[in-house]
């Protein structure tokens, strides 16, 4: 018998299954993230301690949705950067164009997952990921909001 600490996590599988979904629906991937200092995004753009970032092929680079981390190369107002994700921070993964997708409970975090050795990427960073915003922008992703203020993720069945 198969103890539950032992078992493999199903959010990496998930979120792969998601992110398929998306692409092959003609949609744009994104992902809630809960940053901390295992995450590696540029900090200019995490507000509230969270990011929301476009996973989509179209704005990233040798993008791999391992075990343990996502990890990808982006441009975040014209400069390249590698981003490093821990699975374990994922809080979410939608849709951007009608908010479908699937939020994942954060508890307390295990200890520190190992850092990742560094990739080169297989093709060259395409394009931009999430930018800030003013408000006039209708590109802000679509991504409803509890009376909190943060983002909240409906089901739908």
């Amino acid at each position: 018998m198969l103890n539950a600490p032992d078992a493999s996590s199903t959010r990496p599988y998930l979120l792969r299954a998601l992110h398929e979904w998306c692409t092959d629906s003609g949609f744009t991937p994104y992902v809630a993230v809960l940053v901390d200092e295992t995450v590696q995004v540029p900090m200019e753009y995490v507000k509230n301690g969270e990011i929301v970032l476009n996973v989509g092929y179209d704005a990233t680079a040798g993008m791999t949705l391992g075990n343990e981390f996502i990890e990808f190369k982006a441009r975040f107002g014209g400069v390249p950067r590698e981003i490093i994700i821990p699975i374990n921070r994922v809080m979410a993964i939608y849709a951007r164009e009608n908010g479908q997708g699937m939020s994942f409970p954060m508890g307390v975090a295990s200890a520190a997952a190992p850092v990742p050795k560094k990739a080169t990427p297989a093709r060259p960073v395409l394009s931009a990921v999430e930018t800030p915003h003013d408000g006039a922008s209708g590109d802000e992703p679509p991504t409803p909001t509890s009376p909190s203020g943060r983002p909240t993720l409906t089901r739908v069945k």
